[in-house]
């Protein structure tokens, strides 16, 4: 699957990175089950020249917990999907989606009292 999609109404030109419908199945999985937990509230989809990006909130108007980005021209460095803390902190980076978001799952287990 290509990952470019052109702006509606545009040309080749103004082509944008995307996340494509397995890709953002696997990240709601993952956000169902956080916003079921009580950790995540909120998201937003930015799709941009070079990356797309799914910010995750704890409320809607302060800045992203978690940044999950896809970045197609490091597919062949260090991975395309990359997750990024509130400071900017690179988390996990890979070249399998499900593999780089398990440093979010590990939020989810929690100790036994």
């Amino acid at each position: 699957m290509n990952s470019l999609t052109p702006f509606p109404g545009q040309g080749s030109a103004h082509e944008v990175v995307a996340f494509q419908r397995p890709e953002l199945n696997v990240i709601l999985s993952l956000y169902g089950r956080m916003v079921a937990a009580g950790e995540w509230r909120d998201y937003g989809i930015s799709s941009l020249r070079e990356v797309a990006v799914f910010s995750v909130f704890r409320r809607t108007a302060e800045h992203p917990l978690y940044r999950i980005e896809k970045r197609p021209k490091l597919r062949n460095k260090q991975g395309e999907y990359a997750v990024y803390g509130m400071e900017g902190q690179v988390l996990k980076r890979g070249h399998d989606l499900k593999t780089v978001l398990r440093v979010l799952e590990r939020k989810l287990i929690r100790p036994v009292d």
